[in-house]
């Protein structure tokens, strides 16, 4: 089988580069957002570099490359740059050899050919994808534990 894992919120813990960023860039946040603005957390520069592994989700991941063809779909904010190379190099760091040259950036992840996703949306072209979509995050698929048993019930 050929599984798409999303990063942001499934293999990646935003909230945990948000809680790494500085004072300053906090405080910019919460002005734009007192303004009326959007936080745009996703278009800090460098923030991607500074997020942690969701709960279990290292260990999944490994398992399921031991019986199937494994591969990270993710979107990169078009108007941050650094995040393009902040995934490849959370990938790297995280996962090495299990990921590697196993990361696929688009806006549109229903062009992605796969049997299963997992995402925690629907946006992005994740509510289009063709296979099953595994909606993590949710009371259905609250953790990695819940995540690999549905895939293993899919088989």
């Amino acid at each position: 089988m050929r599984i798409l894992i999303d990063l942001d919120n499934v293999l990646v813990d935003f909230q945990s580069g948000i809680d790494a960023c500085s004072d300053d860039i906090k405080a910019d946040r919460a002005a734009r957002k007192r303004r009326g603005l959007t936080e745009d957390w996703d278009e800090v520069e460098g923030i991607f570099a500074l997020m942690q592994p969701m709960p279990g989700a290292i260990e999944a991941y490994q398992e399921l490359t031991k019986r199937h063809d494994v591969f990270i779909v993710s979107t990169a904010p078009w108007e941050n740059p650094s995040a393009w190379s902040d995934k490849l190099i959370w990938v790297k760091t995280h996962l090495d050899k299990f990921a590697d040259k196993r990361l696929i950036l688009t806006h549109h992840k229903y062009l992605i050919a796969g049997d299963i996703l997992i995402d925690d949306r629907r946006k992005r072209g994740a509510g289009a994808f063709k296979g099953y979509h595994i909606h993590f995050g949710t009371d259905a698929c609250p953790d990695w534990e819940t995540a690999l048993q549905l895939v293993y019930d899919v088989m």
